[in-house]
């Protein structure tokens, strides 16, 4: 299937697809034109990529999943790499998540004073 096909079946953008493929998350034989072709099995693991992705890893944490990426990633069993990661970037969201929350009682409190400073 040509790169269009599979980005509609996927639900991903084609540009999307031809980046996967430059971090060779997936690859795509040549037609004599120079268009790429997908096997159907390129389905799953755009699906399996778009799922991690969901699931608040990066691309780079995904390369970690390149052996199951062609089965049911959501329903194998962890391995000891991919906890690893889930871990780590479990903190990362986790320190980001802690900052947001700063920045926003900063805000709530600069906005509760003016509030109260501008009632009569």
């Amino acid at each position: 299937m040509r790169i269009g096909e599979l980005a509609r079946t996927t639900g991903c953008t084609p540009r999307a697809l031809r980046h996967y493929e430059e971090q060779g998350l997936i690859t795509a034989a040549r037609a004599a034109n120079g268009y790429r072709e997908y096997d159907d099995a390129t389905v799953t693991r755009v699906r399996n990529i778009r799922h991690l992705l969901g699931a608040g890893l990066t691309l780079e944490d995904v390369q970690v999943f390149l052996p199951c990426l062609d089965g049911d990633v959501a329903a194998a069993p962890p391995s000891p790499a991919g906890l690893r990661v889930g871990l780590e970037r479990l903190a990362v969201l986790d320190a980001r998540i802690a900052a947001q929350v700063v920045v926003r009682d900063r805000l709530a409190a600069a906005l509760h004073g003016a509030r109260a400073e501008a009632s009569p």
